[in-house]
C-alpha cells in the first residue's frame, strides 16, 4: 500500500539556521492558525529552557495539510550536544529538508545531520535560508553544499537533490535565487513531488518502532513512532519486544491512540501504515522497542546512537548549607530522577559512582549535561556536581581521546589571539578562509581543549565571535592541557558577608558574591588573577570605636560581583572544585572544605605522593 495522502519529513540543520522559524511559517500557511490568531515566535520551542536560550533541545512532532495531503513534520535540535535527538527520529521519516544559512554556509552540525540522513538513503531537499541577509553569498554556499554531499559519499540521486531559496522569517520560497518568492508553495509542492510517500503492507502483522517517549502524570509513559506494517487500534493486544533482546517479550493493551494534527494530539480509533502515532497503555515502554502483534513478534532494529564523550559526577549536596533550599535532596531521589531521564534521552548514560551518594552522568557535551542539571534544579532538586571530563578509549592498545571539528567565525582583528589560545589547547588548524570582513577558521581540537573556552572566546572577540563544534572521532592522547591560569579566593570561615569584608577582599581579585550572602569555609567567593588559591574572610566586621561608627560602611564602594549561570560555573571549576546547585543558588566550593586539610592535600600532591 502506498499512502499518497501522507508525507513524513524532518527539518535538519545547524543551530540558528532557522528550522523552528520555518516551521512557524509552515504551520501558518498550512492553515493551522487562524488569520487573526496571536502566536508566539518559535512556537515549537515549548520548553521554558528552550525559550530562554533560544535553542531547540527536544525533537517535536507537528503536522500540516496541503492539497488533501497530511505532512508530518519533525522539528529537530541544531546543537551538536543534542545530536542523539536527530539520530533517533530519522527512522520515522522518508525524507529531510536540509536548511543552510545563506551567509554561514554548511557548519559542523550540518555535516553531522546530513551524514546520518544520507546513511538511511533519505531523499534531501536543500533549502538555503535567510537569503534576505545583506551578507548572503548564495553562489559560494551552493558550491559548499555540493562539496559536502560529495565528501559524504552521496549517490547520484542525492547529488541531484533539489535546491530552494527561502526566507523562513518572511515565509517565502522560490526555485531560483534571483526570483523573490511570495509564499512557501514551492516548498510544499517539492515535498509532495520529491519526498516519497510511506508504503507498507496494510494487511500484514503490526510492526512499529518506538522512536520517542513522552510522559503524562495521568496515563504514564506515551510512546511515539511510525507504523511500518499493519494497523493499530484502541484496545488491541500487542507485544513489546526489543531487537537486542528478542527473547524478552511483554504483552499489553493499547489504552489510547492519538495522531498529531497541528500542535494538538487528536484521539483516533485506529491508524495504518505510515501514520505517526502516540499511544498509552505500555507502562514500561522505552525508545528502541518495537510494538508488534501478539501473534507475530518481529522486532525492528533501532539506529545506533553515537556514544557519549563527556562525563561528570553528580553528588548529594554535603555543604554546611545543604537541605535548606531544595525539595529533593537524598541520594534515592537523585538516583530515581537521573535514571528516569534515560527513558527519553538515548544519548545519555547514568551509572552508580564510587559511593552510594554519587553518580556518573555521561553525555554529548557540557551543554547536554548542564541542561539536564538546570531542569532538575528547577524541579526542586539540590545536588553538587564536578567539572566535566572526557571519556577515553583504548584503541589497538593506544589511549585515545575524543576530538571535535570546530569552526570559529571571528572579525579579522581578533584572529591572532584566537589562533594563539587554540594552539595552547592542542588545536590543529585545518583551514582559514576570509569571508568579507570576517575570517572563518576550522580546527580539529581535543574535546577537553574546548572545556571552558567558550566564555574566553567571547571575551577575546569582544562578543562578536561565533563558535560551533561537533564530535569528529578519536585520536591518540595529546598530552596535558592547562585550562585555567587563575586561582580562587576561598572563604576561610563561615558567616554572612559584610560590605567592610568585601571591600578589603575585592582588592585580591574579582568577586562572585555580594553583601549579606551566607558563606561557609571552603566556599569560592572570587577569582585570584594569579594561579594560586588565597584564603580570605569576606565576613570580617569593622571594630567600632567612639570615633568611627558602622554607618561609615555605607560609603564603601563595591565592584559588582560576577554572577555565574550553571553553564559558566561548569566551564570555570577545576578538578578539586565542585558546584553546589540548589533551586535558589549556584555556589562554587572546594571538594575539601577545611582549609588545613586542603593545604595538606595540596602539599602531598606537589610532593608526588599518591
Amino acid at each position: 500500500m502506498i499512502r499518497n495522502d501522507l508525507r513524513n519529513i524532518a527539518i535538519i540543520a545547524h543551530v540558528d539556521h532557522g528550522k523552528t522559524t520555518l516551521v512557524d511559517q509552515l504551520l501558518r500557511q498550512g492553515g493551522i492558525f487562524r488569520e487573526n490568531q496571536e502566536t508566539v515566535d518559535c512556537v515549537m520551542d515549548s520548553g521554558e529552557i528552550e525559550r530562554e536560550r533560544g535553542i531547540t533541545i527536544l525533537a517535536k512532532n507537528t503536522a500540516v495539510h496541503y492539497k488533501d495531503v497530511k505532512i508530518n513534520i519533525i522539528d529537530t535540535p541544531g546543537h551538536a550536544d543534542f545530536g542523539g535527538e536527530v539520530e533517533r527520529i530519522l527512522k520515522m521519516v522518508n525524507g529531510v529538508i536540509l536548511l543552510v544559512d545563506a551567509a554561514e554556509g554548511p557548519m559542523p552540525q550540518t555535516r553531522f545531520v546530513l551524514e546520518r540522513a544520507l546513511a538511511l538513503n533519505h531523499r534531501v531537499i536543500v533549502c538555503i535560508n535567510k537569503i534576505d541577509r545583506p551578507d548572503s553569498r548564495l553562489g559560494q554556499v551552493e558550491d559548499e553544499i555540493l562539496e559536502l554531499l560529495m565528501d559524504l559519499g552521496a549517490n547520484d540521486e542525492q547529488l541531484d537533490s533539489p535546491m530552494l531559496y527561502c526566507s523562513g522569517r518572511a515565509g517565502t520560497c522560490s526555485e531560483k535565487p534571483d526570483e523573490p518568492g511570495t509564499d512557501l508553495v514551492p516548498l510544499f509542492e517539492k515535498i509532495l513531488s520529491y519526498i516519497p510517500a510511506p508504503e507498507g503492507d496494510e494487511t500484514g502483522e503490526l510492526q512499529m518502532l518506538v522512536s520517542s517517549i513522552d510522559y503524562n502524570d495521568y496515563v504514564g509513559r506515551i510512546g511515539i513512532g511510525r507504523i511500518d506494517r499493519g494497523s493499530l487500534h484502541v484496545n488491541q493486544e500487542v507485544s513489546i519486544v526489543n531487537f537486542h533482546s528478542p527473547d524478552q517479550m511483554n504483552k499489553t493493551k493499547i489504552v489510547a491512540l492519538f495522531q498529531i494534527d497541528g500542535l494538538v494530539r487528536k484521539p483516533v480509533d485506529s491508524a495504518m501504515v505510515g501514520d505517526i502515532v502516540c499511544f498509552s497503555g505500555a507502562g514500561d515502554i522505552t525508545i528502541g522497542d518495537t510494538i508488534c502483534s501478539a501473534s507475530c513478534p518481529e522486532p525492528l532494529e533501532f539506529v545506533k546512537v553515537s556514544e557519549p564523550t563527556v562525563e561528570m559526577t553528580v553528588l548529594v549536596n554535603d555543604s554546611p548549607l545543604a537541605g535548606q533550599e531544595g525539595k529533593f535532596v537524598t541520594s534515592r531521589q537523585l538516583r530515581a530522577r537521573l535514571y528516569k531521564e534515560l527513558l527519553k534521552d538515548v544519548s545519555l548514560r547514568v551509572s552508580d559512582g564510587a559511593t552510594t551518594d554519587e553518580f556518573r552522568v555521561a553525555g554529548r557535551g557540557e551543554m547536554h549535561l548542564s541542561i539536564l542539571l538546570e531542569a532538575m534544579r528547577r524541579e526542586g532538586f539540590e545536588m553538587a556536581c564536578s567539572n566535566p571530563r572526557v571519556l577515553y578509549k583504548e584503541i589497538d592498545g593506544v589511549k585515545c581521546e575524543p576530538v571535535e571539528r570546530a569552526i570559529f567565525d571571528v572579525p579579522q582583528e581578533y584572529v591572532g589571539v584566537v589562533v594563539e589560545r587554540l594552539g595552547q589547547r592542542k588545536g590543529e588548524m585545518l583551514a582559514m578562509t576570509p569571508i568579507g570582513s570576517r575570517t572563518r577558521i576550522e580546527y580539529r581540537i581535543p574535546s577537553r581543549g574546548l572545556f571552558g573556552y567558550r566564555s574566553e572566546f567571547l571575551t577575546s572577540t569582544h562578543g562578536e565571535g561565533i563558535m560551533s563544534a561537533v564530535f569528529d572521532g578519536y585520536e591518540p592522547y595529546g598530552g596535558e592541557i592547562q585550562r585555567r591560569f587563575t586561582g580562587s579566593l576561598i572563604a576561610s570561615e563561615a558567616g554572612e558577608t559584610t560590605r567592610y569584608g568585601l571591600f578589603n577582599t575585592q582588592e585580591r581579585g574579582q568577586m562572585f558574591i555580594g553583601p549579606q550572602t551566607k558563606v561557609y569555609e571552603g566556599m569560592i567567593v572570587g577569582m585570584n588573577p594569579k594561579y594560586d588559591d588565597i584564603a580570605v574572610n569576606p565576613c570580617k566586621e569593622k571594630h567600632l570605636t567612639a570615633i568611627r561608627s558602622s554607618g561609615a560602611d555605607e560609603k564603601l564602594l563595591l565592584v559588582p560581583p560576577k554572577i555565574f549561570t550553571l553553564e559558566e560555573a561548569i566551564d570555570y571549576i577545576t578538578d578539586d572544585e565542585l558546584i553546589e546547585i540548589t533551586p535558589k543558588n549556584i555556589r562554587l566550593r572546594k571538594k575539601i572544605l577545611n582549609t588545613e586539610l586542603r593545604m595538606r592535600e595540596l602539599m602531598r600532591i606537589r610532593r608526588g605522593e599518591k
